[in-house]
């Protein structure tokens, strides 16, 4: 569990996104949370988002959102991949009640509307609705949800190479580091032969 900014993101439940969720106020960063939960992309990159990237020009949401590679974190080899995950329909649901702020191409944009916010704003909200939720001492980052997600996929028994392809990892051996195993999945793993 993380503490003190060290060790990993907490696991959420989904009781516990809905009650984060609860806690933010403001629609555009209630989607910023539904982006991440419904994408396991990293937050640094979901603040970049620009409109197109999940919007066709009709104002209707994509099949799929683009996360360009400018806005991704380079792989240790250092370069940088553009990933594009399918939209979730509950994600759907969210982006089609949700209307953009005109005058800005970011989805998420800064005060003056020149630039996304930056990852300390979402951090701040999230950190926030976390506090309101009475979830302080969980040890619950923006790393969290894309923790979460993987271990999500990897619990209802999608192959490691498919959770790959999805989230844009590399590595497997990285890639195995975000899926939380606990004694009762080992006890269940073993009872099954």
């Amino acid at each position: 569990m993380k503490n003190n900014r060290s060790g990993q993101a907490a696991i959420l439940s989904n009781a516990d996104y809905s009650k984060i969720r609860g806690h933010i106020r403001a629609r555009k960063y209630k989607l910023l949370l539904d982006i991440a939960w419904y994408t396991g992309e990293r937050w640094g990159a979901i603040v970049k988002l620009q409109i197109y990237d999940l919007y066709n020009r009709d104002g209707t949401p994509r099949e799929y959102i683009t996360f360009q590679a400018r806005s991704r974190k380079a792989s240790p080899t250092g370069k940088r991949k553009t990933r594009q995950v399918p939209i979730h329909p509950v994600l759907k649901e969210s982006l089609v009640s949700y209307s953009p702020e005109t005058g800005s191409d970011w989805l998420f944009p800064d005060r003056e509307q020149v630039g996304p916010i930056g990852l300390r704003w979402a951090d701040m909200i999230l950190r926030a609705a976390v506090q309101k939720a009475g979830f302080d001492a969980k040890g619950i980052s923006t790393h969290s949800t894309r923790r979460t997600f993987i271990t999500n996929l990897a619990k209802k028994g999608i192959g490691l190479a498919t959770i790959k392809k999805i989230t844009g990892h590399t590595d497997l051996k990285v890639l195995s580091r975000y899926i939380d195993v606990t004694d009762d999945d080992v006890k269940n793993a073993i009872a099954t032969l």
